[in-house]
C-alpha cells in the first residue's frame, strides 16, 4: 500500500512562500525594517530582531552552488518511501549567498555531484496548487 506524501501546509507567515511555489517563482523574505532576506520567515526578523517584520516576499534568480549534500536511504515519514534513495541538498542562493536553501536533487542519486556544483532552480508539482522547490545540476 502506498501512502500518499506529505504535503507543506502553509500558515499566514508562509502562505505567500507556497503562493509563488505553486507558480514556481521562488521568492525570499525581505524584512520591512532592514531589508535582510530569510527563509523561511518566522515572527521575528533574525538579523534585526524585528517582532513586527512585516514580511514582503521578494522573487530571486533560483541559480545557486551546492555546499553540502545527503543521500536520503531510509525514511522516517509515511509517504516517502517510495522516492528512496534521493538526494538533499544544500544550495548557496547566487542571488543572496548569505541564505541556504535545502531541497531535493532531481538529477538523483547517480549524478555526477562534487562541492561547489552548480544548480537551477527547478520544481516538483505535488498536486495543482502545491510546488517544492528542488535542484537540477546545471550542466
Amino acid at each position: 500500500m502506498t501512502t500518499t506524501r506529505p504535503l507543506p501546509v502553509p500558515d499566514e507567515l508562509t502562505a505567500p512562500f507556497w503562493e509563488a511555489a505553486a507558480r514556481h517563482e521562488l521568492t525570499l523574505a525581505r524584512c520591512a525594517r532592514c531589508a535582510e532576506s530569510t527563509l523561511p520567515p518566522g515572527p521575528v526578523c533574525p538579523h534585526c530582531g524585528s517582532t513586527d517584520p512585516d514580511w514582503e516576499f521578494v522573487p530571486v534568480d533560483g541559480h545557486g552552488v551546492v555546499r553540502s549534500w545527503t543521500v536520503v536511504r531510509q525514511s522516517f515519514l509515511p509517504g516517502l518511501a517510495d522516492d528512496i534513495p534521493f538526494v538533499l541538498v544544500d544550495v548557496e542562493l547566487a542571488a543572496r549567498p548569505d541564505v541556504r536553501l535545502i531541497a531535493r536533487l532531481l538529477d538523483g542519486v547517480d549524478a555526477p555531484l562534487e562541492l561547489g556544483a552548480t544548480v537551477r532552480l527547478a520544481f516538483e508539482d505535488l498536486d495543482d496548487e502545491i510546488a517544492l522547490p528542488a535542484f537540477e545540476l546545471d550542466r
